[in-house]
């Protein structure tokens, strides 16, 4: 089953409602009005059930076949912008100063409501398809609030699948890799404590900044020399505040970065190095050391069997040269990994052409991929769900 028709058919339509989400962008758990037009949308399109506030502002929306009872997949598009004063200069831009769909989420977005509606027009499958779409991946940990809220059970959904776009491959490719295909994505705040005094008499302080510049150069060891070369991990220092005044030895100095891993055992050794690493440091030095580590996203791991279910639709869709299952794990970070914990499915990547970056004020959502989304998710469901 090549590319279908009817998504191309649907292009232009679903072209307007992502330009409209992309004038319209709203943060977080905050998406109400974007909420609201998905769930007009669902209503339209004639969906069985359209439930709201899941997850807070997350919405739901379920297809029945026509074939009979069966099994519910479920499929999901994220639908929170970012703070970014956007630069595209495109007709379309924001209209919010300082917010801007700079990942592609209206394009999410707007695919999944195509194939929804061109599910509800035909229903050609047995069971039922959810369509989910989730408020706050940009950090706010949606998936994680939709999961808690009990929609896998809610819905008796027993697979889940998830899509995003990708800058810098060519529009009508896709790729996915089984096992860890983003990273985990952690937090640490260090505090070094010394004593002040005179910058000129440093013998009679304890000085934290220089235990912090240590501290800094010694996290580094961890990628270098403690974490075997073919597992990743990423430590990385983005903050350091200490200090008012040129002539002062000050108190303290507060350093923060991130950890980026692929497998748990990784995760667990830099947690536990980074605390050891601060503390030795600064004791050794005559300081103190306060490590707070949080864990944010966990890996988004791909199951095996839904991989290469996943896969084989990508091929019926866009042909094998154009499907790539091998694509290099990526250290950035992503929230359906919860749902990946909930049950098994697969994330997968969609080209978005030679475009500006993620996160970048130039970004924009290539029209050109919709096509190609919407064609994935309705031959995923149909294949999934054949009588």
């Amino acid at each position: 089953m090549p590319l279908l028709n009817r998504a191309s058919e649907m292009q232009e339509e679903v072209a307007g409602w992502r330009r409209h989400l992309h004038q319209n962008p709203e943060l977080l758990y905050d998406v109400h009005e974007t909420a609201a037009f998905v769930a007009d949308k669902l209503k339209s399109f004639g969906c069985d059930v359209v439930e709201t506030g899941i997850g807070r502002t997350g919405v739901v929306g379920i297809i029945k076949g026509s074939r009979g009872d069966g099994p519910t997949i479920g499929f999901r598009a994220d639908m929170d912008a970012l703070p970014i004063l956007e630069a595209s200069g495109k007709e379309w831009s924001s209209k919010s100063p300082g917010k801007m769909h700079a990942c592609g989420h209206d394009g999410h977005t707007s695919m999944l409501l195509g194939a929804a509606k061109h599910l509800t027009e035909t229903r050609n499958f047995k069971g039922s398809v959810a369509v989910i779409f989730q408020p706050a991946e940009e950090g706010g940990g949606g998936g994680l609030a939709m999961v808690k809220d009990g929609m896998m059970e809610k819905f008796s959904i027993q697979e889940v699948y998830g899509m995003h776009n990708h800058p810098g491959m060519a529009v009508g490719e896709f790729a996915t890799r089984k096992g860890s295909v983003m990273a985990a994505a952690d937090q640490f705040d260090i505090e070094i404590f010394g004593r002040s005094g005179h910058a000129a008499q440093p013998h009679k302080s304890i000085d934290p900044v220089l235990a912090s510049a240590q501290v800094i150069v010694a996290l580094q060891s961890i990628a270098a020399r403690e974490a075997d070369p073919l597992q990743s991990v990423v430590v990385t220092v983005t903050k350091i505040h200490g200090g008012d005044a040129y002539n002062v030895i000050p108190d303290g100095v507060k350093l923060s970065g991130t950890v980026r891993t692929l497998l748990p055992a990784m995760r667990d050794m830099a947690e536990s190095r980074i605390k050891e690493i601060a503390s030795g440091i600064a004791m050794a030095m005559g300081a103190r050391a306060e490590v707070r580590y949080h864990r944010g996203y966990p890996v988004t791991f791909n199951h095996a069997d839904q991989t290469e279910f996943a896969l084989d639709v990508l091929r019926k869709v866009a042909g094998d040269k154009a499907v790539s299952d091998d694509f290099p794990p990526a250290m950035g970070a992503e929230d359906f990994s919860y749902m990946l914990e909930a049950r098994p499915g697969a994330f997968v990547f969609i080209g978005n052409g030679d475009t500006a970056n993620l996160h970048n004020s130039s970004y924009d959502f290539n029209d050109d991929a919709i096509p190609y989304g919407i064609s994935y998710w309705v031959t995923l469901a149909e294949t999934s769900l054949a009588a």
